[in-house]
């Protein structure tokens, strides 16, 4: 399959342009600068150079592909703007052409909001609270068309992602952070477990469903940042912070770190054969200390 990506160059965009490669697929990521470019090239990535702001930018390399994926995510007053206008791009070149294409959209597990001890999946998917209202109507756009929305937990792994707030506490201030008592729990999914869930996804001819991306680890946020805490050599020392200092700090994040959650992804081990191989992050949290350092070219 031909494969084009947004967010190539980011975090979970890079895990999933590269499990599709690792699957022999031919893979383009949307890269807004020549370095960008380079760096997709040396990972066998076709770089596309364009922005999101410009959807006929990048057009004509969307226009080959059978999938079309969005995990870009810019975390700045236009984020809600450019995400609906890269999926009005990405519905419209689906709905055109000789081709039957597939879009992928990236959600996530904040969407069930707090679900507190006892598991929830996807027939549920429309019962919480989101924490970002806008992006449901997103995915009943996407799932409409008969696309694929994927709902990753918090994800960890390589350069770290959110669990990178953790080892940059414990850094720059002695202590990994927690909001609230840490007695909340995330749900979690390894960078590479969710690249391959995108896949097997793309793979399946499915259309028109939504899937939860989690592991299947249950440890508290507590036990995770005093993993990491000793991870990077602080002994375990964790720093708590009530919800209004988290918000200073991390702003509307802050409330997705507070979450209590347990979300089950039966759904997407039964209909895609997706089988995590990681098992959570305290149990090699030193390994992904060593990578998040490596990453930041420490």
């Amino acid at each position: 399959m031909r494969v084009f990506v947004t967010g190539a160059t980011g975090y979970v965009g890079r895990a999933v342009a590269e499990a599709f490669r690792r699957r022999g697929h031919r893979v383009t990521g949307l890269a807004r600068s020549a370095e960008n470019g380079r760096a997709l090239a040396a990972r066998e990535i076709e770089p596309a150079l364009g922005d999101m702001k410009d959807p006929a930018s990048y057009a004509a390399a969307a226009g080959t592909a059978d999938v079309l994926i969005h995990c870009a995510a810019e975390y700045t007053a236009d984020y809600e703007a450019l995400d609906r206008r890269t999926v009005d791009a990405f519905l419209t070149l689906a709905a055109t052409g000789p081709k039957t294409r597939t879009v992928l959209y990236t959600s996530g597990v904040w969407q069930y909001g707090a679900t507190g001890p006892e598991p929830i999946d996807e027939t549920s998917a429309r019962a919480g609270t989101p924490l970002t209202p806008w992006r449901g109507a997103q995915e009943d756009r996407v799932l409409a068309s008969g696309g694929l929305v994927i709902r990753p937990g918090c994800v960890y792994g390589g350069a770290g992602g959110l669990t990178g707030l953790w080892f940059s506490g414990a850094h720059d201030g002695g202590a990994a952070p927690i909001v609230g008592d840490g007695a909340n729990r995330w749900a979690v999914v390894h960078a590479d477990d969710l690249g391959m869930l995108y896949a097997l996804a793309a793979e399946s001819g499915l259309r028109g469903e939504l899937f939860n991306a989690t592991d299947r680890s249950r440890a508290t946020a507590r036990e995770m940042a005093e993993a990491a805490s000793r991870a990077a050599g602080k002994g375990g020392k964790t720093a708590t912070l009530s919800l209004p200092e988290a918000e200073k700090r991390y702003g509307a994040l802050a409330r997705g770190l507070a979450l209590d959650q347990h979300v089950d992804s039966a759904k997407a081990r039964r209909l895609l054969g997706w089988n995590p191989c990681f098992d959570g992050f305290c149990d090699d949290a030193p390994r992904y200390h060593a990578a998040w350092m490596a990453a930041r070219g420490a």
